[in-house]
């Protein structure tokens, strides 16, 4: 699977913005999208995921009611919107696919390159 992803920028905190990541060649191993992080410094983070067939979806704490995780079947993007932005957002964003519901990312099948998202106070 390839993974593009897209939409990072500059915002200021309470903004929002939306990132795409493109996927294309899916293969049985890719069940489930999920968006990473990582800030400057730190470790890469889970963010949200969303299994690709039911649409299930599952978010870290830190963004809960704040960030949307979806998918568009029939053009094979996944989104995430991202509202009431924090400065603590700040880091960038990546999506990866993996064959089960994972929080690490350890079982990671395909990672996309990152986009950069900053959030100012």
């Amino acid at each position: 699977v390839q993974l593009q992803a897209s939409g990072g920028g500059l915002a200021q905190a309470g903004g929002s913005l939306r990132l795409s990541c493109a996927v294309s060649g899916l293969t049985t191993s890719d069940n489930f999208m999920n968006w990473f992080r990582q800030a400057a410094g730190k470790e890469r983070e889970f963010v949200a995921g969303i299994k690709w067939r039911e649409g299930i979806k599952r978010y870290a704490d830190s963004v809960k009611g704040r960030f949307t995780i979806s998918r568009d079947s029939a053009t094979n993007t996944v989104y995430l919107r991202m509202n009431s932005l924090k400065p603590e957002d700040t880091a960038v964003y990546y999506c990866a696919s993996s064959s089960e519901a994972i929080t690490t990312p350890v079982g990671i099948v395909s990672w996309g390159r990152g986009t950069q998202v900053t959030v100012s106070s």
